[in-house]
């Protein structure tokens, strides 16, 4: 006899779905369409040709790199946010971390904190007390479990490492921290308004360029 499966489980089973679809890593292009990298030839310069491409190639790596430590997170501290928190306390080595320490570091709001913590509380994997000093603040620290789940995390994120860095040497790894971290410092330049007529910026991000530049012809 078959079982027919009623209104309710048919939904659960949808909302499953929807649940693991939603969880889909994001996927951007590598580069632009062929016919926007035409149409921009007569736009562009040689060289902003050249720089417009880099970000796409940049844009798609971070997805990329996003989307894997998402996934190597998934089978220890579940998400990076978690796992930040876990390894700050893990770092205090039995230190009582206050809360609004966490959040600090985390360059987050105390509502997101608060909210991760109730989660990994709920878990097993943190505590929560009130400090005898200061009973407005909160002192944040591993359980057992959650020092096994940062023990977990650390040894699958070193094995994931030397994997996808496998093919490059440390002074090669050395020259991409440097070059991201130009290509950081050149979207941090604020730019208020388009370039005058003449192609020059206001006098800030004029400062900020020519910074830029002379680190540049330094290294």
């Amino acid at each position: 006899m078959v079982r027919r499966h009623t209104k309710g489980e048919i939904a659960t089973q949808a909302d499953r779905k929807a649940r693991v679809s939603a969880r889909k890593p994001a996927q951007l292009p590598s580069e632009a369409p062929p016919a926007v990298t035409a149409a921009l030839r007569d736009r562009l310069s040689a060289r902003e040709q050249q720089a417009f491409g880099a970000v796409f190639v940049v844009r798609t790596t971070a997805q990329q790199v996003d989307n894997a430590v998402t996934e190597w997170m998934a089978g220890s501290a579940a998400t990076p946010a978690r796992f930040q928190i876990l390894m700050l306390l893990w770092a205090a080595r039995g230190r009582g971390v206050p809360h609004k320490e966490i959040v600090a570091a985390l360059g987050v709001t105390r509502a997101t904190v608060s909210g991760v913590m109730a989660a990994l509380e709920r878990d097993g994997l943190v505590t929560s007390v009130v400090a005898s000093d200061d009973r407005r603040n909160l002192l944040a620290g591993l359980t057992q479990k959650g020092e096994a789940i940062v023990e977990k995390a650390i040894e699958t994120i070193r094995v994931r490492l030397r994997t996808a860095f496998t093919a490059m040497s440390s002074d090669e790894l050395k020259t991409l921290t440097t070059l991201l971290e130009r290509v950081r410092q050149g979207f941090a330049v604020r730019v208020d308004g388009p370039e005058r007529r003449d192609g020059s910026r206001d006098s800030k991000s004029r400062r900020a360029v020519q910074i830029m530049a002379s680190r540049r012809a330094g290294s």
